[in-house]
């Protein structure tokens, strides 16, 4: 019933002996006075004594569009715009997808961060050996991606906190203004350490920005729709997974790599002004405004420095290599281990079924093919002699991929398959990153490896996307971003942890003799030969990801 059929007060409950019996003016309607309640159904309008229509009590020659509340044509003594411009309305807003009326400028907005971010990380990821090589650093070339990582675990529990209690747009502004200057800092490095100091303030940005947006997707887009703005996600990092090598590749061939990380900030303007706006609009705000503000839950930020710097002492022990490093690797787990337990839901270490495995499956994955990909360049230019536009050219491909399995899981009839899907997914993670070293063999076409990762990325596109819209479909709207952070922790966690593992791997087997050979050229192959620095990397990330293949079957809560 529509609002005015279920007032009641005095005047509607007073009798009207005068009337004329078949007088059935409902109450609230624009035909005459408020009048009569039926002793029978003291809450409706209408009198007895006519036919009524036993499911709403209502008179049964009423139109239909006044028992409803839906306007069907226009009657005398009511308003232009109620009938079928309003019906159309209504029934446009509720089908629309991500590009309708409604949700057009914050898809574009928020897809053009994500589209910042990937041509980010496609073009730093181009320019890294080399800049590694001139600034004498190869044997901290896993610390270079680390730094970022470890540091946006801290960010990513902060931004959590702050757009639980003021909105996400605060943050994400904050998120972005720090990820261009680390770009700057970076760009402008003298050594190795002040480069990483500049990739550690990228992370403490990027660990902002991407709970951040995970909030504004979980405020402003009904469920429904979630699936399709992570495929469109995955969908932004096609053109710079094709456009950012390329475009890397030749700046740092002919003008330097410097020019890579200095130029990449000019396109922040551009998220700013298409982002802010919309979220100001759509998202900002607490999830509760009448909720009384809630005070930044200290503890957990506390927990946040120690996982920070817990993994920023593992990865410092990992590169050190000697019995000094006892120390700080001691100290680092002492400082991981409450950390892990306090910031990720109860069950996640052990693949509890539900949401606990769905933050570690999101971890396990990220972790294994971020850490083995961190290497594939710097593999094929040192042991192939590729250029770096080639080698970063071979995972271009994979940016078309990633997003076709994101597509692939948002289509509504493969819902229930999910679980299969991320099972699947993590297979070809696992086959990929086991299939890449072989290219180390000089008999096997280096074509291998974007064939691999063609494959790799697909498996990612589809596990990555569905972790995200579990998460959202399992959290409350008040935790939504509590959970992101700590998905995001796994995600950045893993990430630190892996690429520290693969990095002592790599620079206790050859990396620190390969630094040298590679040392004043652009493709050492011939001087510095270590594939077993590398298989070091590679099979360990393979075997991660078949345990996550295992993860992905607990997804699903128990029914």
């Amino acid at each position: 019933m529509t609002a005015p059929e279920q007032r009641d007060g005095a005047d509607a409950a007073r009798p009207a002996p005068t009337d004329p019996p078949h007088d059935l003016h409902q109450g609230g309607l624009p035909h005459g006075p408020h009048r009569g309640g039926s002793p029978r159904h003291p809450h409706r309008g209408g009198l007895p004594g006519g036919p009524t229509d036993p499911a709403t009590g209502l008179p049964a020659d009423l139109p239909t569009d006044l028992k409803t509340g839906i306007p069907g044509d226009v009657r005398p003594g009511m308003p232009d715009a109620l009938p079928g411009d309003l019906t159309g309305a209504v029934t446009e807003a509720a089908a629309e997808g991500v590009l309708g009326r409604t949700y057009r400028a914050l898809s574009i907005g928020v897809v053009s961060v994500v589209f910042l971010i990937a041509f980010e990380a496609t073009a730093v990821g181009t320019a890294m050996p080399v800049a590694a090589r001139e600034l004498h650093g190869i044997p901290l070339y896993a610390f270079a991606f680390s730094a970022y990582f470890t540091t946006s675990l801290f960010a990513m529990v902060l931004s959590g906190q702050w757009a639980d209690r003021r909105g996400p747009l605060q943050p994400l502004a904050a998120g972005i203004t720090a990820f261009g200057v680390g770009l700057l800092l970076s760009g402008a490095a003298g050594s190795m350490w002040v480069f990483i100091a500049g990739r550690a303030v990228q992370g403490l940005g990027g660990g902002l920005v991407i709970v951040a947006l995970y909030v504004v997707i979980g405020r402003a887009y009904p469920e429904r729709i979630r699936p399709a703005i992570m495929a469109a996600f995955a969908a932004s990092w096609v053109i710079p997974s094709v456009v950012g090598p390329l475009a890397a590749g030749t700046v740092t061939e002919h003008l330097g790599w410097r020019w890579v990380f200095i130029g990449i900030p000019a396109l922040i303007v551009v998220p700013l002004a298409l982002a802010l706006p919309a979220i100001r609009r759509m998202a900002s705000g607490p999830a509760d405004p009448d909720a009384p503000p809630q005070p930044y839950d200290r503890r957990r930020i506390r927990l946040a420095l120690g996982i920070s710097a817990g993994a920023g002492l593992l990865q410092y022990a990992g590169q050190e290599l000697d019995w000094l490093a006892v120390l700080p690797a001691a100290v680092g787990v002492a400082l991981l281990v409450p950390a892990v337990r306090g910031l990720l839901p109860t069950g996640t270490v052990r693949a509890a079924r539900g949401l606990p495995s769905v933050i570690l499956l999101r971890g396990v994955a990220a972790g294994s093919f971020i850490a083995a990909e961190s290497f594939v360049p710097l593999m094929l230019v040192t042991q192939r002699g590729l250029t770096p536009t080639m080698a970063g050219l071979s995972l271009a491909v994979g940016g078309a991929t990633w997003a076709l399995g994101s597509f692939v899981q948002s289509r509504p009839r493969l819902e229930p398959y999910r679980e299969r899907l991320m099972v699947s997914g993590m297979v070809l993670v696992a086959a990929s990153i086991a299939v890449a070293p072989t290219v180390l063999v000089p008999a096997v076409p280096v074509w291998i490896v974007a064939v691999a990762w063609a494959f790799g990325c697909f498996g990612m596109g589809m596990v990555i996307a569905s972790t995200s819209v579990l998460l959202l479909k399992l959290s409350a709207p008040q935790e939504a971003g509590s959970n992101s952070a700590a998905l995001q922790i796994s995600d950045g966690l893993s990430n630190v942890l892996l690429l520290s593992l693969g990095g002592a791997a790599f620079a206790a087997l050859g990396g620190e003799a390969l630094g040298a050979a590679a040392h004043g050229t652009v493709g050492g192959a011939a001087e510095g030969s270590h594939p077993a620095a590398f298989a070091a990397v590679f099979v360990p990330m393979a075997v991660v990801a078949v345990v996550g293949a295992w993860v992905a079957t607990r997804v699903r809560e128990k029914s």
